[in-house]
């Protein structure tokens, strides 16, 4: 039987807890956020209906903000989970486009029924789930979807390369979320919560208890993923903002 679609109310709640939750995983998330939302501006600047890829987006809300900023723009926000997906598509509307996808499986890509080169791709707090083979086969493929001058833009948990900077760089973020963190709910929490609400607990089921794919995960430092890049095609590649282990890294085609 079909699923009704799920109320505003319930998407808006649900979002707005997902958001708080994730400020314990991000130092200074909005801020990342404009940050990457202002070099995408900066590149697609002129661009008639730029295409613009937000990677592991969740329900959308960096997509939702790329999609205010340049209102005619084709955002679209990419993530594996269903129930985040429709979240975002009750909560945001039709500003943006939402797909379903595991982002490095085999053609991962097709499902995004891409119709021209991608002037952007963006990603937060995504990328370190891959596997380092994993991600060296998507920065490739990403490049080349991206038009020349297109951007890729990173912000993610990348550690410095020398191992005390790293560890100061740590403590850093773990101090500042410390003095600034207004949330208690974590990611588990905020799952079992939604499992426990009368129109979410359906959701859930139906998605079987592999939702979440596998998770390989990486240890790159912030000198592996510029190599990585540089190897895919991305020769001109660097921080443009950093705070602790935050870095926003920007790669261009």
């Amino acid at each position: 039987m079909e699923m009704s679609t799920m109320t505003a109310r319930t998407a808006a709640r649900w979002v707005e807890r997902w958001e708080s939750q994730q400020q314990r995983y991000a130092v200074d998330r909005e801020e990342r956020f404009t940050v990457i939302t202002d070099v995408v501006e900066q590149v697609t600047a002129g661009r008639a209906a730029p295409l613009v890829l937000d990677l592991g987006s969740g329900p959308g809300a960096l997509a939702a903000r790329l999609a205010g900023r340049l209102p005619d723009a084709e955002v679209l926000a990419v993530d594996a989970d269903p129930l985040l997906l429709e979240l975002g598509r009750s909560h945001y509307g039709p500003d943006l486009r939402h797909v379903e996808a595991v982002i490095g499986s085999p053609g991962w890509l097709d499902a995004l029924a891409l119709d021209r080169p991608v002037d952007a791709v963006v990603s937060a707090t995504a990328l370190h789930y891959l596997g380092e083979s994993t991600l060296r086969q998507v920065y490739r493929e990403l490049a080349e979807r991206l038009r020349p001058g297109g951007v890729l833009v990173n912000g993610d948990h990348i550690r410095p390369d020398a191992p005390r900077i790293a560890e100061l760089a740590l403590h850093v973020g773990e101090r500042h979320s410390e003095r600034y963190l207004d949330t208690t709910e974590d990611w588990e929490s905020w799952w079992a919560e939604a499992a426990a609400d009368p129109e979410l607990a359906p959701r859930l089921a139906d998605c079987g208890p592999d939702r979440h794919p596998h998770c390989e995960g990486n240890d790159l430092t912030l000198s592996g993923h510029v190599a990585l890049l540089r190897e895919a095609g991305f020769p001109q590649t660097g921080t443009v903002w950093q705070f602790g282990h935050s870095h926003v890294v920007v790669a261009v085609r």
